[in-house]
């Protein structure tokens, strides 16, 4: 761990004396730098031991939770000139750099959303409608939870779990995973049920938490439609929908420290590329991930 510390604290004198980087582009790099570095503590290794498949693993990581192609040319970027300076200075006597390619930019990607359109988006629902604070608990939760807009329609209320801050999400492959959930989630949601507690429920849908006014589980269509409606309503200009909440939610995890194993787990990829490695990662963990690094998780002044 020390040996890591002494490394990083080189580094930065090197990209300031040698490479003449201002303080800004440094931070940017040891940002960048940072995210594999907690990666391969989780791997269990140590700088000066990481090889080609294991960066293979990590940018495979970086596709997998939608970060997009220019932010994960940039991290490549980063990563290169970090190991390049591990063998200009003898800590490594082959660059593991050396066959990693960049992705395509012009590879498409949904859009992320801001935190300041988050919010806007949620501040444009009008409460007074009737399914305005259903609809307000559904965007809530599909951006605290990233969800894919199939799991968040079949979410049931009895896998809420209000005094645990968790839900129980059911996925491709019907593979069941728990999500933390923030507290501003869980609040429109309790706010959504006392409307939902009043409605006529049709039979086979008396669990489903989200309902349509027919009393039945929403459509995927509806979703979409919600948010479209409220993108206009907000003054957005991007083309967004369900999908864009999820890669938000997992991009602004990313940006914020948050761990990318963490952050997989909780999108529900159980396998990047060969191996399950999400076991050892337990509940606490990950609900320590969303406290601390989710941005609707922290107070609004």
């Amino acid at each position: 761990m020390q040996e890591g510390k002494d490394i990083i604290s080189k580094y930065k004198i090197y990209l300031r004396l040698e490479k003449g980087l201002s303080s800004n582009s440094i931070d940017a790099y040891l940002t960048d730098l940072d995210k594999l570095i907690r990666f391969v503590e989780q791997e269990g290794l140590k700088l000066t031991e990481v090889q080609y498949e294991n960066l293979q693993h990590f940018l495979a990581g970086l596709h997998d939770i939608g970060i997009h192609p220019r932010s994960q040319a940039r991290i490549i970027s980063g990563v290169k000139s970090f190991f390049r300076f591990l063998v200009l200075d003898d800590y490594m006597t082959i660059d593991p750099t050396e066959l990693l390619e960049a992705p395509k930019i012009g590879m498409k990607l949904p859009e992320v959303l801001t935190l300041n359109e988050i919010n806007n988006l949620l501040d444009s629902i009008d409460l007074s409608e009737p399914e305005g604070q259903r609809n307000r608990a559904i965007l809530e939760v599909l951006y605290s939870c990233g969800l894919r807009v199939s799991e968040l329609t079949s979410l049931r209320y009895s896998d809420v779990f209000f005094e645990e801050a968790f839900i129980k999400v059911e996925g491709k492959g019907n593979k069941q995973r728990l999500v933390p959930i923030s507290e501003p989630a869980l609040k429109e949601i309790k706010n959504y049920l006392y409307n939902r507690n009043l409605m006529v429920v049709k039979k086979g849908h008396e669990d489903i938490l989200f309902l349509s006014r027919r009393g039945t589980a929403l459509s995927r269509i509806t979703i979409f439609h919600i948010i479209k409606q409220q993108a206009e309503r907000a003054g957005i200009q991007k083309n967004i929908s369900p999908h864009t909440f999820r890669h938000s939610f997992a991009t602004h995890l990313l940006e914020g420290g948050a761990h990318l194993l963490a952050i997989q787990k909780m999108l529900g990829h159980e396998k990047i590329t060969t191996t399950e490695i999400y076991t050892h990662i337990d509940r606490e963990f990950l609900r320590r991930e969303i406290l601390e690094h989710h941005p609707r998780s922290k107070p609004r002044y």
